[in-house]
């Protein structure tokens, strides 16, 4: 049974910052791609960033780049996502999630990976 509970959200000022943690329990071989999504209320999912173990290579949006940092632990049980600069934009539930298949993040929906519950951030 793999969960994943993400913690840290809340409500900022723009310009502030967050930082929100996702820790995962389960089996390894589903924390081997991990990443977030977020989503505004009536519109798309958005995956913004990820970590792929496949090939070590670390993904992030366009619109959150050199503004966010994705990590994990050395024990790779807990993911992190560090939200500088943020921006009213920001604003939206943020998922973590985590793809056995590693596809690219942009495609993963909670029917082909595993998410936890969200958190919400809200920057004003």
């Amino acid at each position: 049974h793999v969960q994943l509970v993400e913690s840290g959200g809340g409500s900022v000022q723009a310009g502030g910052s967050l930082r929100l943690t996702c820790v995962v329990s389960g089996y390894t071989y589903e924390r081997k791609c991990m990443g977030w999504i977020r989503q505004v209320p009536g519109q798309e999912r958005e995956g913004f960033a990820a970590i792929y173990n496949t090939d070590q290579r670390i993904y992030y949006r366009d619109s959150v780049k050199g503004r966010f940092t994705i990590s994990r632990d050395s024990t790779k049980s807990t993911l992190y996502l560090q939200m500088n600069n943020l921006k009213t934009e920001d604003t939206a539930m943020y998922f973590c999630a985590a793809d056995p298949n590693c596809l690219p993040v942009t495609l993963w929906t909670p029917t082909n990976s595993f998410w936890g519950q969200g958190t919400q951030v809200t920057v004003s």
